[in-house]
Order: structure tokens, then sequence, then C-alpha cells
């Protein structure tokens, strides 16, 4: 079978054509301002996603929608809508759920054994947090584990790029079916029940929202805002998208932020091999700050 490739990716009726050098330029670009590596076999996903950008600014090629980006958007603001169309936003609630064993089996208890005489304060990243399942998930699990916060000062912060997920993530509101994976108990404890023109929708209750804070981060940015360290970063299923080299920073500015102890938990395709990391391998996709607390 032939290995050549076709010299323009043009599914539909519309005429619309990605050729090979401007997909070649839109990929830089996304890498670029992203992080995310795409293979030469996503050329379909970058027409299928960014096709729409090109329709609502009455474009005919996608070199004019490149030109548009880096030429005519001195906001910026188109890029982060390129941005917000080009990610893949996959989450669910309980997620990979050993993780959250992890935190009430092992991570919570020995946070509370160093605490007394010492700072009741836990902080916990969602990074990559998507429409926001596993940051409310977290929650949860930080609400059963502490309850009436027991005098403990508990913040968790929850970060994508794109804004789009981030401002549904924030409403708190999803379908039944998104809802699913919650416990019965959780669900009526923690999340209101729609009705009327609600109904098959829940929301989140304000004893969830009051421990999160939504910001949008760039990985790829050269500061980062935070002026802390966590206790727990949570980053699944992220960096499979990045290049070795982005891995290997990204999992290092993650170590820089963790206080001596602290977890880091990953997606569960995804390891610090070859990443030179040198957090421990606790559990399933845990791993551990090694420095001595």
């Amino acid at each position: 079978m032939s290995s050549v490739q076709p010299s323009h990716y043009s599914p539909g009726p519309s005429g619309l054509k990605l050729t090979e050098a401007e997909f070649q330029s839109l990929r830089a670009l996304i890498h670029e301002h992203t992080g995310i590596a795409l293979s030469a076999h996503k050329r379909a996903l970058v027409y299928a996603r960014l096709a729409k950008r090109l329709r609502h600014h009455h474009l005919d090629r996608f070199s004019d929608y490149y030109r548009l980006l880096t030429e005519q958007d001195p906001t910026g603001e188109e890029l982060v809508e390129m941005i917000n169309c080009i990610t893949t936003n996959k989450t669910d609630f309980f997620r990979e759920p050993h993780h959250f064993r992890f935190l009430t089996e092992h991570a919570f208890p020995e946070f509370r054994a160093r605490a007394p005489g010492g700072s009741r304060r836990l902080r916990i990243w969602s990074a990559g947090t998507s429409s926001g399942e596993e940051a409310y998930t977290i929650a949860m699990t930080v609400r059963e584990a502490f309850p009436a916060h027991e005098f403990w000062d508990i913040r968790i912060l929850a970060t994508d790029i794109d804004t789009r997920v981030l401002a549904y993530a924030e409403r708190g509101e999803y379908t039944l079916e998104q809802a699913a994976r919650i416990p019965e108990t959780l669900l009526k404890r923690y999340f209101y029940q729609g009705e009327e023109e609600n109904a098959g929708r829940v929301q989140a209750k304000q004893m969830l929202k009051d421990l999160i804070r939504f910001r949008r981060l760039n990985f790829m940015d050269e500061a980062w805002p935070m002026r802390g360290l966590f206790d727990v970063i949570f980053c699944r299923n992220v960096i499979i998208y990045f290049d070795r080299a982005t891995q290997r920073r990204l999992v290092e500015r993650f170590t820089q932020l963790l206080v001596p102890g602290g977890y880091l938990c990953l997606g569960h395709s995804e390891s610090l091999i070859d990443t030179g990391s040198k957090l421990r391998h606790m559990s399933q996709s845990v791993y551990q700050h090694q420095e001595r607390v």
C-alpha cells in the first residue's frame, strides 16, 4: 500500500483545504504556545477543529488564518480561541479512583500526623482540570476526610488553558449522565438536584465551590502565578500530549512546587520514565517528593 500522503485535507464540500505547509505552520504555532506536540496524522483533527474559526472570520485559506494569528491579533484574543478549539477535554468524576483512595487512606492521614504543633494547611492543585469534574471530586474527597474543615485551611487550585471549559467548570452544573460515577450518598450531600426546566441536571453546592479557585494557566508561560507550595498536584492525562523535553520541564516545575513529602498524581498511561525526575514511586501513578520532611 502506498504511503504517499495527499497534498491537502478537504473532507467536506466547502472546498476549504489544509495543505501540508499550512498544517506544519499551525502545528509549530500550537506547539510554541501550548506545548502540545501534534503528530503528522493529526492533520484531520486540526482541520476539523479550526475550520469553524476560518468560517467565523470569513477566511478561505488556513494560511490567512495563520497570518491572522501571528500578525493581526494584537490582543491575543484569537490565539486564545484557537487554543480553546485545539485542546482535548476529556474527564469524569472519580476518574482513576485509586488516586482518591490514596488520598483518603495514605496522604491525608499522613498530613494529619504532621499537623499537631504545626500548620494545618492543605493545598491541592488540579492542573489541566478541564470541565471541573476532577476538582469537584477532590473537593468531595477533602470534605469527607476533613469534616467541617476541623480548623484546617484548605484550598484547591484548578487550572486549565481553555477558557471555555473553565467557565463551565466554575458554574458546577452537570447532567445526571455526567454525574453517574458519583456515589449516591455523595451526590445527595454535595449537589442540588435540578427541578422543572433543570430536571436531569445537578449543581455543586457552595460547600464544594468555596474550596476551589478556577484560573487560566498555560503551562508554557515562563512565570506561573503560584505563591506557595502544594501538598498534592494532580496532572492526569495531560503530559501525554507533550514531547519528552516539555514533559521533563513540566515535571521539574511540578517538583519545585511540591512541599517536601508532597505527592504528584499522573494519569494511568503516563510515567516519569526518561523525565529525569527524582520523585519516588509510591503507588499506581502516584509519586512523592523524595526530600525528607
